[in-house]
């Protein structure tokens, strides 16, 4: 796959993603709790993760428009998404009544995190399309 490729195919999974977060994050906590929602009955929780959610997907969604510019915000993606989901699994294997969650938000993060990786640029070959996209920002 050429970088071109990939850039290209890195920005549509950032809208996926992005609007993933923005919108259906609260919806799958309704519909599949034991897969998505950590706490029963009246809990704070929800709410904090589906803004913080939220607000990532949001920026996700405005680093489609050229991800070479963005690259920390998707490694954070990247990162914070293989961290969380360790600490998810582990917490999921010690505490039976969440097991649900190795089939639900688990997967989904490790999923963000692979699929990101591998389509974002690292190295020079990030640093020469950056160096590109800028100099032509010139002409």
């Amino acid at each position: 796959m050429t970088l071109a490729a990939r850039i290209a195919c890195l920005r549509i999974a950032l809208i996926c993603i992005g609007l993933i977060a923005l919108l259906c994050i609260y919806p799958l906590m309704l519909f599949w709790p034991s897969g998505w929602s950590w706490h029963t009955g009246y809990s704070d929780y929800p709410l904090m993760i589906v803004g913080i959610y939220a607000t990532l997907g949001v920026f996700l969604l405005m680093a489609a428009r050229n991800p070479l510019e963005h690259l920390s915000l998707i490694w954070f993606t990247v990162w914070s998404s293989v961290v969380h989901g360790t600490i998810m699994a582990a917490q999921s294997l010690m505490h039976g009544a969440h097991l649900g969650h190795l089939l639900g938000d688990v997967p989904a993060l490790f999923i963000v995190a692979i699929v990101l990786a591998v389509l974002t640029p690292r190295g020079e070959a990030a640093r020469t399309m950056r160096r590109s996209t800028w100099l032509k920002s010139f002409s």
